[in-house]
Formats: C-alpha cells, sequence, structure tokens
C-alpha cells in the first residue's frame, strides 16, 4: 500500500496504548484494574468453563490470571465453582455485582470512546468499529487454524 506511513502493529501499538491510558483514569474511579476489566467483560457472555479458556479468552497466562480471579473473588464479583463434569475445573462465572459493576464499566469506556471518536463523522466511526471488529475476528480465526 503506497503513502501508508506506519506499520499496522506499530498503529495498533500507539491506538492501544492511547486509548489504554485513556481509560485507565475511568477504571481508576470505579476501582477496577485493567486486567479485572479485561476479565469481567469476558465472563459477561456467560461463564467460563475453566480457567484455562479464560486465560486464552483474555490472553492472559494461566499463572497471572489467578490473583485477578482471586482479587475479583474477594471482592464479590465472581465466584469459581468445581466442574460437575472434571472436578479438576473450575467454572469461572460473575456474581450480580459483578455483572453489574462490568456493565457500569463498559457504560463508561463506551462514554470516553465517544469521545475519543467524536472527531470523525458517524459513518466513519461506524466503519471504523466495524472494521476493527471484523479485522479482529480474522486475524483470531487466522491464528486458530495454525
Amino acid at each position: 500500500m503506497t503513502g501508508q506511513r506506519h506499520d499496522l502493529g506499530a498503529t495498533f501499538v500507539r491506538l492501544s496504548r492511547a486509548v489504554v491510558a485513556a481509560e485507565q483514569p475511568v477504571l481508576d474511579e470505579l476501582g477496577v484494574e485493567m486486567w479485572d476489566y479485561v476479565v469481567l467483560s469476558a465472563l459477561q457472555d456467560g461463564p467460563a468453563h475453566s480457567q484455562a479458556r479464560l486465560a486464552a479468552a483474555t490472553g492472559r497466562d494461566t499463572t497471572r490470571l489467578i490473583p485477578i480471579l482471586d482479587r475479583l473473588e474477594a471482592r464479590g464479583l465472581l465466584r469459581r465453582t468445581p466442574d460437575p463434569a472434571d472436578r479438576r475445573n473450575r467454572i469461572v462465572e460473575l456474581t450480580d455485582s459483578g455483572s453489574e459493576l462490568a456493565a457500569t464499566c463498559q457504560a463508561a469506556i463506551r462514554q470516553l470512546e465517544a469521545r475519543l471518536l467524536a472527531g470523525l463523522p458517524g459513518d466513519e466511526r461506524a466503519a471504523f468499529i466495524t472494521t476493527l471488529e471484523r479485522l479482529a475476528e480474522l486475524i483470531a480465526a487466522q491464528r486458530g487454524a495454525h
């Protein structure tokens, strides 16, 4: 592609750092660390049938995930219960309080995103979000195929 100034990876890293830096004060105000939010968000669609699956879904190594789960469980935001099909596994799911906090965080993040993207016309904003989500799905699918 001619005229492209940066590689995709470099552009995504710059964008990611800027967005995470903008989100951090929002999450700080809600008493949530960034990785807490990642885990809460991952569990919004339903329980994870194992901590290993949750680690894969969040991109966090299992050994680094455990302290996050411990912290969230101690706050009453999630629970881990033995999997009846395999008692070595733990099913991880949000409590009602966890669901409420996840929804509150997501609403606050969406408000921030609206402010960050306000400089783009509505059709470009919608196309950007749709394309970004689709690209993430395509890359994830390609990685899963290998």
